[in-house]
């Protein structure tokens, strides 16, 4: 039988805990240029495994199929449209809950202060599609128009955080309010654009329970578990409506509840009140342990810290680390295996899909983000945040350009039936991206001394 002996305190991890209060912006850019770093090191393994002897394994390894059944009811598909289709559809949550936060509470919740991120991303969206429709004009890969439209948080904030204190932190928001637009403009294209057949029976019952889940939050249901198995329902009939299953992800975000059970000032009472008990209880020599009361009013505690957060914000940060730890680094592994061969660079940079997806990347987002800006500002419609000169608009104009995640994405859906014009436009993005990323890098350090 174990004994027990006294317990030893710090105060190391109080103090590494406590002694620093960060915001949760800045837990988010944190967590973003992480991510970002954690991406870049899976698409090059990606890359490694696509053109060199273990190319056949890894084909072999995405296209194994798994399977679900209860009963008669089978669901199954390979690997790769595992993660695609329901991987990312908790990556699709994630960016759901930026959306819903940054409306009600963020850059995006006063009109005046949105309109200049809102502008520049309108213009990087329908620049790039322009270009790419004007190179691929008449071609059957007209379909690829949505692939330069999109812009990688992770990548583009990751590049700018490497500037440090070269760029103002109001440069870094405005970046990051452009990109979510951005990811709201996607998620539409995706939703409107890249449907092929819809069944309606299916996409009736997806209706019905997305009414349910609003009911919930009317209801002022906060239990995560609930969303969590009404949205899983959610996806399934999204994923036989022929919609694409990953906008269940955004639709139960959008239903989570924003409201906090207790008043701030109502909370501070309750915990005042908590704390003093917890000094009265206190028995020298005894820990948590073998102290039942101090150890109760810690659960009360955190009880109420759950209670005065809102379970939007309890949600995102929750999944915001798995999604951009493990979905995201997977989703590069299993998308980003692009068989190069250097000798027929030329042709594949020359084909219109390529050279569609670059131009929009690079040129497209540069002029649409910098000249939506411009015209916004002169307008009177925005004015620039505190500290921004417009020469760095420009470069959050090339950083933008870095269209990883959700250009792959798209990308997959544009041709899922055409292996070869999914090829080329995932080396266009590769290395349209790669020239974004260096040059806007580039660019801010030039601008910003």
């Amino acid at each position: 039988m174990e004994q027990e002996k006294p317990e030893k305190t710090s105060e190391a991890p109080l103090e590494k805990v406590f002694g620093r209060i960060i915001s949760p912006f800045e837990e988010f850019i944190h967590k973003e240029t992480t991510s970002g770093i954690l991406l870049m090191i899976c698409a090059i393994a990606a890359l490694i495994m696509a053109n060199t002897a273990l190319q056949h394994s890894y084909e072999h390894v995405l296209h194994l199929p798994l399977s679900f059944a209860i009963g008669d009811w089978v669901l199954e598909k390979t690997l790769h449209h595992w993660i695609n289709d329901g991987l990312m559809a908790l990556f699709f949550f994630v960016v759901g809950l930026e959306i819903k936060r940054e409306i009600l509470v963020g850059e995006l919740a006063d009109i005046r202060q949105a309109s200049l991120p809102i502008m520049a991303a309108i213009g990087g969206m329908v620049v790039p599609a322009g270009f790419y429709v004007a190179i691929n004009l008449g071609e059957p890969s007209i379909s690829g128009w949505g692939i330069p439209m999109a812009t990688d948080i992770a990548f583009a904030v990751g590049a700018m955080v490497l500037l440090g204190k070269r760029v103002p932190k109001t440069l870094l928001t405005f970046l990051v309010a452009l990109a979510i637009v951005d990811d709201l403009g996607g998620v539409l294209v995706i939703a409107l654009f890249y449907t092929e057949q819809i069944h309606f029976n299916f996409l009736g019952m997806a209706a019905f329970l997305f009414l349910v889940l609003v009911g919930c939050n009317l209801a002022g249901i906060r239990n995560p578990a609930v969303y969590l198995v009404f949205g899983l329902l959610l996806w399934l009939a999204m994923l036989k409506s022929g919609v694409h299953a990953t906008l269940a992800g955004v639709l139960t975000a959008l239903t989570i509840p924003a409201r906090s059970k207790y008043e701030p000032l109502q909370f501070s009472r309750k915990v005042r009140a908590l704390l003093d008990r917890f000094d009265a209880s206190h028995k020298p020599g005894r820990g948590i342990l073998r102290n039942a009361e101090q150890h109760s009013i810690l659960q009360t505690l955190e009880n109420g810290v759950h209670l005065v957060e809102t379970p939007l914000q309890r949600l995102e940060r929750g999944m915001h680390l798995p999604v951009a730890f493990l979905i995201i680094p997977i989703f590069a592994l299993a998308n980003a295996g692009i068989p190069l061969e250097l000798s027929s660079l030329g042709e594949v940079f020359s084909h219109p899909v390529t050279a569609g997806v670059m131009a929009g990347l690079i040129a497209g987002k540069f002029i649409g983000i910098s000249l939506f800006s411009w015209l916004a500002i002169k307008s009177g419609i925005s004015r620039l945040p505190q500290g921004v000169r417009f020469s760095q608009i420009g470069g959050v104009a090339l950083l933008a350009g870095i269209g990883f995640t959700m250009s792959i994405f798209i990308a997959e859906l544009a041709f899922s039936q055409e292996p070869q014009q999914l090829l080329l436009a995932k080396t266009g993005i590769l290395f349209a991206s790669l020239i974004a990323g260096v040059g806007g890098y580039i660019w801010l350090r030039l601008v910003s001394r």
